[in-house]
């Protein structure tokens, strides 16, 4: 089923880079990359959250095709992203999202923060297969708005966010995103950029309802990680499991201030 989707996108995106070619970069090259990954089992799922910073890297270079390839040499199925520009004048009306969903073969869902520079910026979510239903519902955030993007799939539903600089506003959106989770029938994964640590209030009030599935190695700074503000946790709810058969954090020293984060899940 993976193969039949990826060739179904590849088709999907070569129609798309005749139409307007400009929409389009070449992908990454994944064989420059010091690390590689093997495709994940068909039985399995790999679940990546990555904040990008809008492809700044830390060489202060903008480089759409460098994060594209990174996202390549991981495989993922589903992909949580954080920092995206969404056709902003700092990004010379580039659709991000849909600039790596075309490099990548994947299917591109937005959630748009807050206005931009004559755009708009927020999370994205890439999939390898179209999500079957979408939303985005506001978090709070003191020094700019914050949300949480959903994107539902047969077996699972993706929560993807980034949270506040600010302690209240964060245990806020824990308990707001609690009360989404409980409206779904079917496992629940949460990935993104928390922006706090790991023994903070909020990821101890997360951890009242959902499972730690990536544990606690640092992910950031990304060029000597330091901190882990990145997560990706499972709705513990419903006596549905998750099984855990590896959780990695990517020594990705360059594409982002952040390193990219993944788990393979075994969802029987």
């Amino acid at each position: 089923m993976k193969q039949i989707n990826y060739v179904i996108l590849l088709i999907i995106n070569f129609i798309i880079m005749i139409i307007n070619p400009s929409d389009a970069q070449p992908a990454g090259h994944a064989t420059n990359l010091s690390y590689q990954y093997e495709k994940p089992s068909d039985w399995t799922i790999r679940v990546l959250s990555y904040n990008v910073r809008n492809c700044l890297g830390m060489d202060g270079k903008t480089d759409y095709s460098r994060v594209s390839g990174v996202i390549q040499s991981i495989h993922p199925d589903v992909v949580a992203l954080q920092e995206l520009d969404s056709v902003t004048t700092r990004s010379n009306g580039t659709d991000v999202l849909k600039v790596l969903a075309n490099n990548c073969v994947m299917y591109g869902t937005y959630g748009a923060s807050i206005p931009y520079r004559g755009g708009k910026y927020g999370i994205g979510i890439l999939s390898s297969e179209k999500p079957l239903r979408s939303s985005f519902i506001p978090l709070p955030g003191r020094e700019e708005k914050r949300g949480l993007l959903i994107a539902e799939f047969k077996n699972y539903v993706l929560f993807c966010s980034h949270f506040s600089l600010t302690e209240a506003d964060r245990q806020t959106s824990v308990q707001l995103i609690d009360q989404k989770a409980k409206e779904y029938q079917k496992r629940v994964i949460f990935a993104g950029d928390l922006n706090t640590k790991p023994e903070s209030d909020a990821i101890n009030a997360l951890s009242n309802s959902w499972i730690n599935l990536s544990g606690i190695n640092p992910t950031f700074p990304s060029n000597g990680p330091k901190e882990c503000i990145d997560y990706i946790f499972g709705l513990n709810c419903c006596s549905l499991t998750y099984q855990v058969i590896k959780h990695i954090v990517v020594p990705e020293p360059m594409a982002s201030d952040h390193c990219p984060i993944f788990v393979d899940l075994d969802l029987k």
